[in-house]
C-alpha cells in the first residue's frame, strides 16, 4: 500500500500576481499644511510637476513601444487631517486638470499603515533585515526593539576618564562606503500615548513597495484599488477607500516595474531614508520573481536592487532661492 502524504496548504504559499504598468508616476505627496495654503499652492505644485511629466514619459518610451504609465497622488491623512475628502479632493483634481494632468489613483497615507484591516507597516517591519557592519557582535538590540535602522556602524558609546575626558571616540562608519562614509540612522516609529506612530520615511517605503507591486499579505495583493463611481466624495476620511481608481478600468495598472516621484526638494532627506529602508527589506520572493519574469518577457529589465527601481525629481519650491541667498 502506498502511504498518503498530508501537508498543510500553507506549506506551499502561492503568491498571487498583480497587473503591472511600466511606470508609476506620482504627481504629488504633500502635507496638510500644503492644502491649508489653498488652491494657489496646489497650482504652483502642479505647474512645476507638469514640466517634468513629459520627460518621465519619454524616458519610459525609450524602453518600450507602447508604454503603460499610471499616475497617482498621495494625501496625508495619517499625521493630521485637514478638511474632508468631499472638499479637498475636487480641489486637487481641478488644479491638476488646469495643469493638463490626470490623476489615475488617489491614495491615503494612513493606508500605508493599515489597509483593509491588514497591518501593512507592521508586516514590512517584520521583513527588515539589518545589514551588520564588519566586526559587529550584536551588542545593540535589533531594529524591532529600537525602531532605528542604520546603514552602518554607529558611534560606540564613549567612556570617560576620571577627569571627564572622552576616551577612545570612534566615528560612525557606512557599511558600503566608497572612500568616505555617508552614515544614516533612520527612526522608523515613535510611541505616543501608548500607540505606535510610524515615521514618514517608513510609510513612504511601504508606499514604494506597493507601487512596485511587491507587497503581499498571505500571498494576496494589498492596496487593491476601488473604482470611484463618479459621485460625491465622502465627508469622512475613514469612508474613503485606501486606494481609489479615479479614471476607471481603462487606466494603466497602479503598480509598475519602476516608480518616479515628483516632489518638492524639502522631501530629499525623507526619500534618502526610504532608499535605506528598501535596501534592508526582505521583499516577498514570489513577487520579486514574478516581476523579473514578466519584465524580461517584455524586454523591460529592472534593477535587481529594489531601491534602484524608484526614481525621483525634486523641484525647487518658490522662495527657496531667496532664502538660500539670505542665509
Amino acid at each position: 500500500m502506498s502511504e498518503a502524504v498530508f501537508q498543510e496548504t500553507t506549506a506551499e504559499p502561492r503568491t498571487q500576481s498583480v497587473p503591472l504598468a511600466h511606470l508609476s508616476l506620482e504627481l504629488g505627496h504633500l502635507y496638510m499644511e500644503d492644502f491649508e495654503a489653498g488652491p494657489g499652492r496646489l497650482r504652483e505644485h502642479f505647474a512645476e510637476v507638469r514640466i517634468w511629466v513629459d520627460a518621465a514619459r519619454a524616458s519610459v518610451a525609450r524602453r518600450g513601444k507602447r508604454p503603460r504609465i499610471s499616475t497617482c497622488f498621495l494625501i496625508d491623512d495619517y499625521f493630521s487631517r485637514f478638511s474632508t475628502p468631499a472638499e479637498l479632493i475636487p480641489m486637487v483634481l481641478k488644479e491638476a486638470e488646469k495643469a493638463g494632468l490626470v490623476i489615475d489613483y488617489l491614495a491615503r497615507e494612513s493606508a500605508c499603515a493599515v489597509a483593509d484591516r491588514v497591518e501593512l507597516a507592521e508586516s514590512v517591519m517584520h521583513r527588515l533585515v539589518e545589514s551588520p557592519p564588519p566586526g559587529s557582535y550584536g551588542s545593540r538590540p535589533p531594529v524591532s526593539q529600537t525602531g532605528w535602522l542604520a546603514n552602518g556602524q554607529r558611534t560606540p558609546t564613549a567612556s570617560r576618564s576620571a577627569l571627564g575626558q572622552v576616551k577612545g571616540w570612534e566615528p560612525p562608519r557606512e557599511t558600503a562606503a566608497r572612500n568616505h562614509s555617508v552614515f544614516m540612522d533612520v527612526e522608523l516609529w515613535s510611541e505616543k500615548d501608548g500607540r505606535r506612530l510610524w515615521s514618514c520615511p517608513f510609510l513612504a517605503a511601504v508606499w514604494q513597495l506597493a507601487r512596485l507591486g511587491l507587497l503581499r499579505h498571505l500571498g494576496e495583493p494589498v492596496l487593491v484599488p476601488a473604482d470611484w463611481n463618479g459621485g460625491d466624495f465622502p465627508q469622512d476620511w475613514d469612508r474613503l477607500p485606501p486606494l481609489t481608481r479615479l479614471t476607471g478600468p481603462a487606466a494603466a495598472p497602479f503598480s509598475a516595474y519602476r516608480t518616479c516621484t515628483l516632489m518638492p526638494n524639502r522631501f530629499l532627506a525623507v526619500e534618502d531614508a526610504v532608499r535605506l529602508i528598501l535596501d534592508q527589506t526582505d521583499v516577498d520572493a514570489g513577487a520579486l520573481r514574478q516581476v523579473a519574469e514578466r519584465s524580461a518577457r517584455e524586454g523591460m529589465a529592472v534593477p535587481a536592487a529594489v531601491a534602484q527601481r524608484a526614481t525621483y525629481v525634486f523641484y525647487e519650491e518658490p522662495g527657496d532661492s531667496s532664502e538660500s541667498e539670505g542665509a
